[in-house]
């Protein structure tokens, strides 16, 4: 075989037949698992449905972190099926703009060529990723409420693209937990009035950083005034409607979100609804604080602090009144000065208002309360349930649901330093062992003045808040005043300095004491008052706490 010259291999592979046919790959497709990769600035866009629409609070320090210690944790990447750029997939954006300004500052190579996670985009990919910014936007930096209720819209608006049809207010709760977002219910509403209602028209309140809690207050207001304005405005001809009036009411607060007021709203607002309706301000203003404690109510707002938890009002019934010994007036002195109502020993006994008309019992998140109410869940099937609707439909009888008459149906009282409104629920606020030691220490002093021995029990900051000293020998003491030392030593013993205690031991009387005895026998043991046995069982609740936090110090259980 003749040899070949290199001129004529290169003519016979330059030759029509050994021409490429099919299309030319342009670029790489992207890998299929998690795999870690170099990018450059040039390759990457933020995310364009990032919920965060303002600058982060805490732009400035991670931007400083990252130019003394470089990208300690890059963002993870992705790419939409068919783009031409990289994105970032979850919580990311700040560190982005950030990477920007500082290659633009420094020129240096290691702000713009950073080492990232590629992860290859999802089936539900969209959604994945709304809801990822959303989580990582609490995690870092914390967003504003108009920018979750914004997120939250969205999601809606994807979800019900997903699936096809429209989404209640609870579904979309269930969706959102289910992808990594938990978002109450009721925070649900209130952000789609917050779309509806407030954004058109306080834009620049909203995204200065209008709270929840306040946001709440404009949606119960706007609420409120709108029932009253349709109570009072039928059969008249006005000028204007309430969608109008409450638009042209806010609008001008816009101007000065700084000093915004919700005070200053709901007294305006108010204002003007008296002069178009022809009704006195004060008027209106009982009707519309009235109907937004009841929207408060059945609307079941997030937690409130606990001293505006602890306000309870009494509710005087027909009953005869039961009596406590004359020394329960001992605590009155520190219930006035508390600010809470002292101990009427001649007051009838106190019910508990429904959560219609107790503001203070709709207080709260109802799913939260209602768990924290959960000593054991019991076992039930729909089955079960169905035949008990069954039953009940049949008898004409109400059926009775746990999770609508356990937040009615604690005890109440409404006098001592700390009125209880719930015996079991321990607010957030409350739940430390020193706090936990205070109220303890409180209600043994309290339960012990219905003895007149409130001297006898000493407040300390160890143990479960208190000790008790038994009475001098010269000094009298009545069996009463006996069993009620003698029942408050047993809690404390553990910490006491002296086991005996001068003879502070349970006895029989016990029963007695908690029960009372037949009411003819004149030598009969007086029993504790209905107050008092409150807060003994408000005081053991708060004192097995106390013991489970010490214990185990990182424990969440109420």
């Amino acid at each position: 075989m003749a040899d070949v010259t290199p001129q004529e291999m290169a003519g016979k592979l330059m030759a029509e037949g050994f021409s490429r046919s099919g299309p030319v790959a342009q670029v790489l497709s992207d890998p299929v698992t998690d795999t870690p990769m170099v990018v450059t600035l040039d390759d990457l866009r933020p995310y364009e449905l990032d919920p965060r629409l303002t600058r982060n609070p805490l732009y400035d320090d991670i931007k400083a972190s990252i130019r003394e210690r470089g990208l300690d944790a890059p963002p993870p990447i992705t790419r939409r099926p068919g783009a031409d750029h990289l994105i970032i997939r979850n919580g990311g954006n700040t560190r982005l703009a950030i990477l920007r300004e500082l290659w633009s500052e420094t020129k240096e190579e290691q702000f713009f060529r950073i080492y990232c996670l590629f992860r290859p985009w999802p089936e539900r990919g969209e959604i994945i990723a709304l809801t990822g910014h959303l989580a990582e936007g609490e995690l870092h930096g914390g967003l504003t409420f108009i920018e979750r209720a914004l997120g939250v819209e969205k999601a809606r608006e994807l979800y019900e693209l997903e699936s096809g049809k429209s989404l209640s207010q609870s579904e979309l709760a269930r969706r959102l937990s289910a992808d990594g977002y938990p978002v109450p219910q009721s925070h649900i509403s209130r952000m789609q009035d917050t779309v509806r209602y407030l954004l058109p028209t306080i834009p620049n309140v909203l995204y200065k950083g209008l709270g929840r809690h306040q946001v709440e207050r404009l949606a119960v207001l706007r609420k409120a005034a709108e029932l009253t304005w349709e109570k009072y405005a039928c059969g008249k001809a006005l000028t204007t409607d309430f969608e109008t009036l409450f638009h042209d009411v806010l609008a001008p607060f816009d101007g000065q979100p700084d000093s915004f007021s919700g005070g200053r709203v709901q007294d305006e607002l108010i204002g003007q609804m008296s002069e178009l309706l022809g009704i006195d301000y004060n008027v209106l203003e009982l009707d519309v604080d009235s109907t937004g404690n009841r929207q408060r109510a059945v609307s079941t707002p997030p937690p409130l602090p606990v001293e505006a938890t602890t306000v309870v009002t009494a509710i005087k019934t027909d009953k005869v009144p039961t009596t406590p010994p004359a020394s329960a007036r001992n605590d009155s002195a520190a219930a006035d000065a508390s600010g809470a109502a002292p101990n009427d020993t001649t007051a009838p006994p106190l019910q508990v208002q429904s959560a219609e008309t107790h503001p203070a019992q709709g207080a709260g998140d109802t799913e939260a309360r209602l768990q924290g109410h959960i000593i054991s869940p019991a076992d039930s099937t729909e089955r079960l349930q169905a035949i008990q609707q069954l039953v009940a439909e049949h008898t004409g009888e109400p059926l009775s649901a746990f999770t609508d008459n356990v937040l009615q149906a604690i005890p109440v009282q409404a006098g001592g330093l700390f009125p209880i409104s719930d015996v079991w629920y321990i607010e957030p606020g409350l739940d430390s062992p020193d706090r936990l030691r205070v109220h303890i220490a409180q209600f043994a002093q309290e339960i012990a003045g219905e003895a007149q021995l409130v001297d006898r029990i000493e407040a300390v900051m160890a143990g479960i808040g208190f000790t008790c000293t038994p009475p001098l020998q010269d000094t009298p003491i009545s069996a009463f005043g006996h069993m009620v030392l003698a029942l408050l030593h047993a809690l404390s013993i553990h910490y006491a300095t002296e086991p005996d205690q001068g003879g502070l031991r349970l006895d029989d009387s016990l029963g007695a004491l908690l029960l009372g005895t037949d009411i003819r026998d004149a030598e009969a043991l007086p029993r504790l008052s209905d107050n008092g046995l409150v807060k003994l069982f408000r005081l053991i609740r708060l004192a097995r706490r106390l013991l489970d936090l010490e214990a185990n110090p990182d424990g969440t259980n109420h």
